[in-house]
């Protein structure tokens, strides 16, 4: 019954739009499912369901459009003014229902499979997204312009982001290898694995992820594998802005090369967890650490 609705009110949508004189552009993208997305005409009022979706709708120039966001869209600060409708892992449908998105743009790991089932069956028109590589960023931005009707801004958006991304790739890529943990937290200890972000901003960089053979997005690890893989840096994330504490616990370890060179670092997460262009510059932050460790030797 409810997608019935849908359809009856996507069909009242587009003949308001034909009566008004505005022409009905269809725009069309694939997912990363696989999936043809097309739109009877570009979308104006888009849902988003993870925070780095948000970042990336507000770069491609929709950020007027959103009318639904999950907890911690919190940038840019105009997300926090947009109605939230659940966590990326606990969707409110019936706030998104209510909202009447002619979009909702998802995040394939993120967001549990029931939900986006139920939103397609909803007869929502729903982009999946998994981007997992720095070079899926452009890419995304450019898509999600298309189906928002700003490509001019999207695409201004995708160059920059590009060019400064060959810039990265010039300038660190080919210098010498420098081995790095990359620490997500404490307690368990967590890592980034070689299927993620993380891992592809760490060989722009020039570096190798010790757990680079780890297939999990943010395996568990034990500290004595750690200290069996000798990484000559470690860079922590945490939760927030501040530098975490258990950073330093691993001053108890002077062999490590990392601690008796003094190779300790930290990177806010939102700017390397964060799939967006802001991850360029958590990017160029590791790079010069890394960098730091081969001025150093």
């Amino acid at each position: 019954m409810q997608r019935g609705i849908r359809r009856i009110l996507c069909r009242i949508l587009w003949l308001t739009t034909i009566l008004s004189g505005i022409p009905a552009v269809a725009v069309e993208v694939i997912d990363d499912d696989g999936h043809s997305i097309k739109l009877l005409q570009p979308a104006s009022r888009i849902v988003s369901l993870a925070p780095s979706l948000t970042e990336m709708l507000f770069a491609a120039g929709a950020g007027s459009r959103i009318v639904g966001v999950v907890e911690y869209s919190d940038y840019p600060l105009a997300a926090k003014e947009i109605t939230v409708v659940g966590r990326h892992n606990l969707l409110d449908l019936e706030a998104i229902l209510a909202l009447q998105p002619d979009l909702i743009v998802s995040w394939k790991t993120g967001n549990p499979a029931a939900y986006i089932r139920q939103l397609k069956e909803l007869g929502f028109p729903v982009y999946v997204a998994e981007p997992r590589q720095l070079q899926s960023i452009p890419l995304h931005i450019e898509k999600l312009g298309i189906l928002s009707g700003t490509t001019e801004t999207a695409t201004s958006a995708s160059n920059r982001f590009t060019a400064t991304l060959n810039q990265l790739q010039a300038d660190y890529s080919s210098k010498p290898e420098v081995s790095v943990f990359y620490q997500v937290w404490d307690t368990p200890l967590i890592t980034a694995g070689g299927n993620e972000l993380i891992n592809d901003i760490i060989s722009l960089c020039g570096g190798r992820n010790i757990f680079a053979d780890l297939s999990l997005v943010a395996p568990k690890v034990s500290k004595e594998s750690v200290l069996a893989r000798n990484p000559q840096i470690i860079i922590a994330s945490g939760m927030d802005i501040a530098r975490p504490e258990w950073l330093d616990s691993w001053l108890e370890w002077p062999s490590l090369p990392a601690v008796s060179h003094g190779h300790l670092y930290f990177i806010p997460p939102d700017l390397l967890q964060r799939h967006t262009p802001r991850a360029l510059q958590g990017a160029t932050a590791m790079c010069e650490q890394i960098n730091n460790v081969r001025l150093k030797n």
